[in-house]
Formats: C-alpha cells, sequence, structure tokens
C-alpha cells in the first residue's frame, strides 16, 4: 500500500489517509477480508501519529468500508458499491455547485465555463 500524505494541502492527515483507503477498496485493490496494516505500523511508516491512524481507521468503519477484530486488526469490509458510487457523485455535484459560485463571483458566463469546461476535459482526455 503507498498512501501519501500532502502536509501543505490544508485537508487533514486523518482524512487524507481515509480517502485514499476508500479509493483503494472502493477500486479493488483492497479486497473484502483483506488485513490492513496495524494502526501502530501505518503510524509508523507515514511518520505521524497513532492517534490521527486510528481516527482514519474509525471513520472508515463507521462507513462501512473496514471492520475490526479484537486483538487482530482491521479488515477490509465488502462495502456496497453502488452506494459508494452514488456518494462519489453526490461529492462532485456539491463541487461543482461550489465552483459554479465562485465563477459567478468572478464575472464568469456560462458560455465562459462551458468553453474551460470544453477546454479542460479535452485537456484531461489526451
Amino acid at each position: 500500500m503507498n498512501l501519501r500524505i500532502q502536509t501543505k494541502s490544508g485537508v487533514p492527515i486523518y482524512t487524507q489517509i481515509e480517502n485514499q483507503l476508500k479509493q483503494e477498496i472502493i477500486e479493488g485493490r483492497l479486497s473484502p477480508g483483506e488485513l490492513l496494516p496495524s494502526i501502530r505500523s501505518l503510524a509508523s511508516d507515514l511518520n505521524i501519529s497513532v492517534i490521527t491512524t486510528k481516527r482514519a481507521y474509525e471513520e472508515l468503519e463507521k462507513e462501512g468500508m473496514v471492520y475490526s477484530v479484537p486483538g487482530k486488526g482491521f479488515f477490509v469490509d465488502n462495502p456496497d458499491r453502488e452506494y459508494l458510487a452514488e456518494q462519489r457523485v453526490l461529492t462532485v455535484q456539491e463541487q461543482l455547485a461550489d465552483m459554479l459560485r465562485q465563477c459567478r463571483k468572478s464575472g464568469l458566463t456560462k458560455e465562459d465555463v462551458l468553453d474551460m469546461v470544453d477546454i479542460l476535459w479535452e485537456e484531461e482526455q489526451t
């Protein structure tokens, strides 16, 4: 597992860990029943506190992405992938609404925004 922490991103470290592990699970790189690194091991590997790692795992457990077995550790659960896909769409929708508010505040027209989206969409395809 190759998690990356960006200390200057403004995103809490536990959230970065949570998001990256969630992505690994959703994309099937972590399989149901697979044992995750221990809290101490992951904290040591990332050079962060065990409290931060514990919080990331607890958040994942609340979302049904992992489950814990006392004395054994945290394991990948078998999440509802349709629900997770819908949650990702909802997140993108919320982010897009925020961006559109910023565009309006900047004085951009709908046509300006659509032109930007078209250009960026094409650039991402290559």
